[in-house]
């Protein structure tokens, strides 16, 4: 591909380049475009080894400054392969070429359009940028730079780990340069986030006798610059989530906290409000201490109301930078608190009602759902889905407000990522208190959770399994008939055969709701009854934990209760020798699900108990149950002696 060029590059660069190489960035702003190619000549005088150091040196700044220029720049350095020729530059023994060859790959590397992989397809180009980390300071914060913005994900990071990074990079943390600190801090930052390995490293490492959570926690004193108190806070925090710090650390409750609660306040920027809240959130999503002393720490619930008030009106801005400023800011702002809300609330259902009571809460969240930022309408779900845990809210605020309407609208055509979120928020609004169940029903929910059984994602088969078990929990019997007839026979026994045990649980668990209340159960078993026994004997023939062998017991129980679907059972010896044989199982919780659908096939006030009961004793049912009667077990042997009392009656 050619490389091309944009030209605009301040004068007071130019002003640094020597006649030598003057010839050739005169040609980079030309208007000719074969004159503008000529102006590679740079990346070639760069590499050629005879070309006097000075003039090479002058080359790596000029290219420094158009890769500061327009993304289309980079990317035509990059077509001419500037990074290799750069790498190449840090072999030679002089430093300041080291380090304006150093200070363009920074350049390069942290432009939007660098692909990061760039930096690790050489494995020497590591190991010899952590050699350089030693030179000069300057080597040290172009180098932290480059690895804090090339280090994206778990791979990354080991690699960086594997190199050395925490012990080469920790005692420039106490550097008595300002930027080579923060870049170091950046660097721990993001080789921490999420990453156990890392984190458990750090907290062992000591950098002049001194322990680096320590080092951390005065870099988090007020009388620090902002950027170095909310890196060293997100340093922690990484450190917090992985195991490193405990939950209820003082460096945590007192410091790191407290910390990113004052990042929230009005008086930081709004760009530091949102790293603030966003890194909050993450440190007190899991932990329900820390939520609520987040909640009640310097007024935190009311303090985030304040970040849906974004951009002002426009009425009172006179600087339009400012409007500009604000409107960029809004989206991440509402992002931001809708993601703290959601951390919050996630279990303390004081915290949630003080939420709920917010100015204008739930109309937000209804407005978030719609945004068209899709950040935004994620956050807006988490924070729902969080708020959908409370009980009292179900039956109030999110009735008020109807947030089902939303919801559903956001369930039609949305990314996977909300998709989940927003179906396991409907599962919650689908219990059977809610009372948003009825119109989400009559809305075609059955219909789009059906879909969401079929879905690759296994989080969505979950989510949209579980839902359709909420709904069918005591539901009328033509909400039954839907549900089977949406899912088809076919479908059933996917789910059933599905390699995921929370699929398999939740389709029981559906099976086990459909199958209640006698008249149902004898119509359901009437329609499906041969493909249901057949998924039960396979079920119960299969390799499966006690859980799922004890949920599908329980639907032959259910099965044992209708009047004439307990036929199915009698007549089939294959599933009452199953019955059988976990009667004496060694597991207790099987022997009582057996139990139970002996006792219900037994049970003499129905129509032909005597046969049935005749055909189980012939079967040898009444010896078992007469051990069962002796158990340490006080269920089994109550439930036994029930059994025995009905061949007396």
């Amino acid at each position: 591909m050619a490389c091309v060029l944009e030209a605009p590059l301040r004068m007071s660069v130019l002003s640094e380049v020597t006649a030598s190489s003057r010839h050739y960035v005169d040609r980079l702003f030309d208007l000719d475009p074969q004159k503008v190619l000529q102006g590679v000549m740079l990346l070639y005088l760069l590499q050629q080894e005879t070309s006097s150091t000075e003039l090479r040196t002058e080359c790596a700044v000029v290219l420094g400054s158009l890769a500061m220029g327009t993304e289309n720049n980079v990317k035509s350095l990059l077509d001419c392969h500037i990074i290799t020729a750069l790498l190449q530059g840090l072999l030679s023994p002089d430093l300041k070429f080291i380090e304006a060859c150093l200070r363009c790959l920074r350049t390069i590397f942290i432009s939007p359009v660098t692909p990061e992989d760039l930096l690790y397809t050489d494995a020497t180009v590591i190991s010899h940028l952590m050699a350089l980390l030693s030179r000069s300071r300057y080597t040290q914060e172009y180098i932290c730079q480059i690895f804090s913005h090339c280090c994206k994900g778990p791979d990354h990071q080991t690699i960086l780990f594997n190199h050395g990074a925490v012990q080469n990079i920790a005692h420039l943390l106490v550097s008595t340069s300002y930027k080579v600190q923060m870049q170091a801090l950046k660097c721990f930052s993001v080789l921490a986030f999420e990453n156990p390995q890392v984190s458990m490293t750090l907290v062992n490492v000591s950098v002049d006798g001194e322990l680096l959570p320590q080092i951390f926690v005065k870099m988090l004193q007020r009388d620090k610059p902002i950027e170095m108190q909310l890196t060293s806070a997100k340093c922690l925090t990484s450190m917090c989530r992985a195991g490193a710090i405990r939950t209820d650390d003082s460096c945590i409750v007192l410091k790191t906290l407290p910390c990113l609660v004052r990042m929230c306040s009005k008086e930081r920027l709004l760009e530091e409000r949102v790293e603030g809240a966003e890194t909050l959130a993450y440190l007190i999503e899991t932990d329900v201490e820390l939520q609520r002393t987040a909640s009640i720490t310097d007024h935190l619930i009311v303090m985030l109301a304040d970040y849906f008030k974004y951009p002002s009106s426009v009425s009172a801005i006179t600087d339009i930078k400012r409007l500009d400023h604000d409107l960029k800011h809004a989206h991440e702002l509402r992002q931001a608190a809708f993601k703290l809300y959601a951390s919050l609330g996630a279990n303390d259902e004081d915290i949630r009602k003080k939420i709920i009571e917010t100015e204008n809460m739930m109309d937000r969240i209804v407005n978030g759902l719609s945004e068209s930022s899709i950040k935004v309408r994620l956050a807006a779900v988490r924070c729902l889905h969080s708020l959908s845990r409370s009980v009292q809210q179900l039956r109030t605020s999110f009735q008020d407000h109807a947030v089902w309407k939303p919801l559903m609208k956001v369930l039609q055509n949305a990314p996977n990522e909300i998709l989940v979120v927003a179906s396991s928020t409907l599962c919650n609004l689908l219990l059977e208190f809610s009372p948003s169940k009825e119109p989400i029903l009559e809305s075609g929910a059955i219909e789009l959770l059906c879909s969401l059984t079929q879905s690759e994602n296994l989080a969505l088969r979950v989510n949209g399994i579980w839902a359709l078990m909420n709904m069918a929990f005591q539901a009328e019997q033509k909400i039954k008939s839907d549900i089977l007839r949406g899912l088809s026979t076919e479908q059933l026994f996917q789910l059933l055969s599905d390699s995921d045990v929370n699929v398999l649980m939740k389709t029981l668990g559906l099976l086990r709701n459909l199958l209640s209340t006698r008249p149902h159960i004898d119509h359901i078993m009437s329609t499906h009854g041969k493909q249901i026994m057949q998924a039960v004997t396979l079920i119960l023939e299969g390799e499966h934990n006690i859980e799922v062998k004890e949920q599908t017991l329980c639907i032959l129980a259910n099965i044992a209760d209708g009047t004439t679907a307990k036929e199915l059972i009698m007549t089939n010896d294959d599933i009452l020798q199953k019955i059988k044989y976990y009667m004496s199982h060694s597991n207790a919780k099987l022997q009582l699900a057996a139990m139970f659908c002996i006792s219900n096939l037994i049970w003499n006030e129905e129509e032909g108990s005597q046969e049935r009961q005749d055909k189980l004793r012939d079967m040898g049912i009444v010896d078992i149950l007469h051990k069962l009667s002796q158990s340490s077990d006080p269920n089994l042997c109550d439930k036994a002696k029930t059994a025995l009392q009905q061949y007396l009656a």
